[in-house]
């Protein structure tokens, strides 16, 4: 079991290396640990390696960006049964990643993590996308002809980039005008920030407090500009109410 000071210093551990040596899924992993204090995190990263190993098998011999894209697909989504949580999309749950791992169903990022996860350990080099409200995965040009954009909460559906306007201008109409910073990739460290982010609007959302200074004291760890917004947020709920023991949220 690891005390809350014990899980705020392997957090901060695992975000320090540069971000070609940051193990995303342990990180992502770390996030639950306030919560889940007893969660054996080498034992979902076994599950992921698991999920590797089939994908690898599945692609083949012959494998290449596209056999490992068809391959992921296959295992996570057909074989395994993940997918997005659009029944209740704003259950905390979602956003922990050994949650989406037990319970086979996330929200677009934590989808996301697990697909680059797997899929870095199948060979295949992946990067996210902090599409807004809507986070995707997509696979480099040098990998293929074109880059892929890829969307696990919708089952790893695959769109070309040159085909990526039209993929907008379907889902957001005029709400939202393309541009091509829109497939800018992000950092590790990005996007466990939204990860956070994510969590704390959460926890917010329900006022369950205590879960979300969890949350917040964090995000200076991967941005140290955050700490006036922590300060704002630790102000607009510090009183001696929220001092007082409350209900554990169900996670």
């Amino acid at each position: 079991m690891m005390d809350p000071a014990a899980s705020h210093r392997f957090f901060f551990e695992l975000v320090s290396p540069p971000e070609e040596k940051l193990d995303l899924a342990r990180a992502a992993l770390a996030i639950a640990l306030p919560g889940y204090p007893r969660l054996d995190t080498e034992r979902c990263v076994e599950k992921i390696a698991t999920l590797a190993a089939r994908v690898e098998r599945r692609a083949g011999e012959e494998r290449n960006a596209f056999r490992l894209v068809v391959a992921m697909n296959l295992v996570l989504f057909t074989e395994e049964g993940f997918r997005g949580n659009s029944d209740d999309y704003y259950d905390p749950r979602n956003s922990f990643l050994n949650e989406v791992l037990d319970r086979k169903t996330g929200i677009p990022i934590t989808l996301s993590v697990l697909y680059m996860e797997v899929a870095r350990r199948a060979g295949l080099s992946l990067q996210g996308v902090g599409f807004p409200g809507h986070f995707l995965v997509k696979c480099p040009a040098e990998e293929t002809a074109d880059e892929l954009v890829i969307d696990p909460f919708h089952r790893g559906e695959v769109t070309p980039a040159g085909e990526f306007a039209s993929w907008v201008r379907e889902r957001h109409g005029k709400r939202l005008a393309f541009h091509p910073g829109l497939l800018d990739a992000v950092s590790k460290r990005q996007i466990l920030q939204r990860m956070l982010n994510n969590l704390k609007g959460m926890y917010l959302k329900q006022a369950d407090y205590r879960s979300c200074l969890a949350v917040v004291e964090r995000l200076p760890i991967l941005d140290p500009d955050s700490l006036s917004e922590m300060r704002a947020c630790l102000a607009s709920f510090v009183d001696p109410l929220a001092l007082l023991p409350v209900t554990a949220p169900v996670l």
